[in-house]
């Protein structure tokens, strides 16, 4: 649920300077990549440290190797496409990068919701819930990459 939040709570905050004359975020398209960025931050630093990561790494299904460097590398890429979704010019191929992660990342959430593991002590999301979030991320990014 933290991601959705960051993603809303960054969204609207981000909207506000605009409303106020801020012409880079004059715009409910700027502002939403703020926050697709601010989410994408947040779900970036649980790949590096502490049980997050060591959660993250379990939730690899279990054929793929290195689950350790798979983590570290989504990480990275998260934090890359963070990145490029803040300069204009780079925002719509970051938007669909991170589009593509989520897609690619999505069946370690269904295998970690099938095998009932946990991320920090609770339980995953629940397969339905995580797919519908699932969806409005994914449309979130084709937003911003299709989007003016």
């Amino acid at each position: 649920m933290a991601p959705l939040i960051a993603l809303l709570v960054g969204t609207a905050l981000a909207r506000l300077p605009g409303f106020a004359g801020v012409a880079a975020l004059d715009g409910w398209h700027p502002a939403l990549r703020v926050g697709l960025a601010l989410m994408f931050t947040l779900t970036a630093m649980a790949h590096f440290a502490g049980q997050r990561r060591t959660d993250l790494i379990a939730m690899v299904p279990p054929r793929l190797p290195r689950p350790d460097l798979l983590v570290t590398v989504t990480g990275v890429l998260e934090l890359a496409g963070a990145v490029g979704l803040l300069v204009p010019a780079t925002a719509p191929l970051a938007a669909a990068g991170l589009g593509l992660l989520m897609l690619a990342m999505f069946p370690a959430n269904v295998s970690a919701a099938r095998r009932g593991l946990t991320l920090a002590g609770q339980p995953v999301t629940p397969l339905v819930q995580r797919t519908a979030l699932q969806i409005v991320f994914v449309t979130t990014a084709a937003a911003i990459s299709f989007g003016p």
